[in-house]
């Protein structure tokens, strides 16, 4: 099994790279951020605030979340509900990045993450893969671009699925995840020792593809 393990700031093209890797090395895709989206979606349907500790325990004892594969695409499944185009909004990603803090909701995922490892070869993304999930995985990257370039990307996304919105609204909200999953005192988001760094700022899409990819092929000796 191998694994491939990319970290990086919100924006930074994490998924749409990591899944495009994933199908062209026959890997398994495991988009970490989403299933902290799902929680976050949930606790914004009860009203529970993070600060809320003993309402958030709650909230997961009663939770049921699955990944499910079907025809290669990662589907989440929250209370048997497929939330995959419910969980990309500003506001889920806020408190995507605000749960994703709290201890309680790290151990109830952490799991569910390592086993996925276990049993298959995953390209898998997130902010602490390669420094907390998988720190013994052979290849680790850390992908990132400006806070301009990432927020230009998250906002055309946004127009293009229809949903509103103001780049400078949208930048104010990569601004304050990026500090907000830097400081958090579980997991901060950071570069293991051993990741090797890809930045794509001034890179397009094919580009920053063929990057990842060439990083990836070197790093696991092929």
């Amino acid at each position: 099994m191998v694994a491939v393990a990319i970290d990086g700031p919100a924006g930074a093209g994490k998924s749409t790279l990591a899944r495009r890797l994933a199908k062209h090395k026959g890997f398994i895709y495991v988009d970490t951020g989403a299933l902290y989206r799902a929680i976050g979606l949930k606790m914004l349907r009860n009203n529970i605030s993070c600060d809320d500790l003993k309402a958030v325990e709650q909230l997961l004892a009663t939770t049921e979340l699955d990944i499910r594969f079907i025809d290669g695409e990662q589907v989440v499944m929250l209370d048997n509900e497929n939330v995959n185009g419910l969980i990309r909004t500003p506001e889920v990603s806020m408190m995507a990045s605000d749960c994703s803090a709290l201890p309680a909701v790290r151990a109830f995922l952490l799991d569910m993450q390592r086993n996925l490892a276990k049993r298959n070869s995953v390209v898998m993304d997130g902010r602490d893969i390669g420094t907390v999930v998988l720190p013994n995985a052979k290849v680790k990257i850390f992908l990132t671009a400006s806070p301009l370039a990432r927020a230009k990307r998250r906002f055309n996304e946004l127009v293009e699925k229809g949903i509103k919105a103001e780049l400078e609204e949208v930048l104010k909200d990569i601004e304050q995840r990026d500090y907000n999953d830097s400081h958090r005192a579980i997991a901060p988001l950071k570069q293991a020792e051993d990741a090797t760094l890809v930045d794509t700022t001034e890179l397009d899409l094919e580009q920053s593809f063929n990057l990842l990819l060439k990083t990836v092929d070197t790093l696991a000796g092929e």
